[in-house]
Parts: structure tokens; sequence; C-alpha cells
């Protein structure tokens, strides 16, 4: 497999770019979700790096299945599973029990995960020093 975690990471840093753009328009849904995709992306930049292949799309569950020194703790958990709710209900009227997306998301909240997503790049950035 050849080793593209520079790709990775970089998609990462783009997908938070665009949240932030969406959250100045006021597209609080699609920013909430970027972040999410941020964050996805930024630990499959990890993986890559290892050599090894990540599946699924839970920012949390990926993190959980770091080898053991390289998982973070549990505040950071904390915020990837805050992240990974943001993966099928920003997009979906029928996950909530009424209204759509773009009227249920907040600045707030989408503030709230471009800045976990932030934190969650650093993190991998700083891995993938490492590594």
């Amino acid at each position: 497999m050849v080793e593209r975690s520079k790709d990775w990471i970089r998609q990462a840093k783009r997908d938070l770019e665009a949240a932030e753009h969406q959250l100045a328009g006021g597209f609080y849904e699609w920013a909430c979700f970027l972040a999410q995709q941020a964050a996805e992306k930024a630990v499959k930049a990890v993986f890559q790096k290892l050599g090894a292949e990540a599946f699924g799309h839970s920012v949390a569950g990926l993190l959980s299945s770091l080898p053991e020194e390289l998982r973070p703790g549990e505040d950071l958990m904390d915020l990837a599973k805050e992240l990974d709710k943001a993966y099928i209900p920003t997009r979906y009227p029928n996950a909530h029990p009424e209204g759509a997306p773009c009227e249920l998301y907040t600045r707030a909240e989408a503030e709230r995960l471009i800045g976990y997503a932030g934190r969650i790049i650093e993190l991998c950035e700083n891995l993938l020093s490492k590594i």
C-alpha cells in the first residue's frame, strides 16, 4: 500500500477550513458534518502512516483502534464521541423526530464541533511527526 498520510491530513485540514466557511454562511449542519469528516480523515492519516487499514467512520472508534501508546486520553475521546453524533443526523431529516437538519443545528454547536475537530487534527499531526 502506498503511504498517503500527507494527503489525508491535508484533506482533513481542508475539510476543517470548509467547515469554517459553512459556519460563516450559516450552514451549521454542514459545518458540524465537515468537522466530523475533518477529524475522521486526520485519524485515518495516522493509520496510513502506520501502514494499517482504517475501517469505519467513527472518530472515537478509529482512535480507540490505534495502538495503545498512541491513543488519546478520555478528554479527547469524549470530543470524538460528540463529533460522531454529527455523522448522520446533520444530513438526514429522518434522523430527528421532526424538522430538517438545517433548522436544528446552531452556530454554537458548529463552533464547538469545529474546535473539537481542530484539537483532534492537532493530536494527529503530533502523532504523525513522531511515527
